[in-house]
């Protein structure tokens, strides 16, 4: 198996620097550069650039500038998906975004960690889990969303957050780390009349 097979599987896994596919990674930067460099009014050059970039694009994924990724190709949107300014995706494992997803400014969704031990990170050993975002969660400004973690439908992560492990569906969770503060309920919803527009 090569090192593209392995970091497409939904596992974790261990790696080397110098197994680095360097060739996808420039093509990654190349495209967000281009796509980081298009005008408010390209949005047909935008949908081109990101159905190049992403592994899966629905045509309801919308990126605001700046945004950077490893390889773009094991990013998913399933959905729509608006990812606000300034959102890093460090993909070198698969990142699914569920359909409904709201990912606010600063937000770096981390696929990739380093070795605990000092000496083997001086060597560049490194490690990679997937990322999972289900439908409807809404990730809050300048968040980060580690490896291996998943976040269940409806969640809504508070700005500012560490998310270091699971969240379960249907609650806001704030913090570093993360944890989850109560369940989201009826008493959420704006009454029609509070509504001005």
């Amino acid at each position: 198996m090569n090192a593209l097979d392995i970091m497409k599987r939904p596992a974790a896994y261990v790696s080397g620097y110098e197994n680095t596919p360097t060739e996808e990674q420039n093509r990654a930067k190349q495209l967000c550069w281009e796509y980081n460099r298009t005008a408010p009014n390209e949005q047909e050059k935008r949908r081109s650039i990101l159905q190049t970039l992403l592994g899966t694009c629905s045509p309801m994924t919308g990126i605001e500038p700046d945004f950077h990724c490893d390889y773009g190709f094991n990013i998913h949107t399933h959905g729509l998906a608006v990812i606000n300014y300034n959102c890093v995706i460090l993909d070198i494992s698969p990142v699914n975004i569920g359909a409904g997803a709201f990912i606010a400014p600063g937000v770096c969704l981390a696929c990739s960690g380093h070795a605990i031990d000092p000496e083997q990170r001086s060597h560049g050993i490194g490690t990679s889990a997937p990322i999972t975002l289900e439908e409807n969660v809404w990730i809050g400004a300048n968040s980060t969303v580690c490896g291996g973690v998943t976040i269940g439908a409806g969640s809504v992560i508070g700005a500012g957050s560490v998310v270091t492990h699971d969240i379960p569906a249907g609650v806001i969770a704030a913090g570093v780390p993360c944890k989850v503060i109560r369940p989201i309920t009826e008493k959420d919803k704006f009454k029609p009349e509070d509504i001005l527009f």
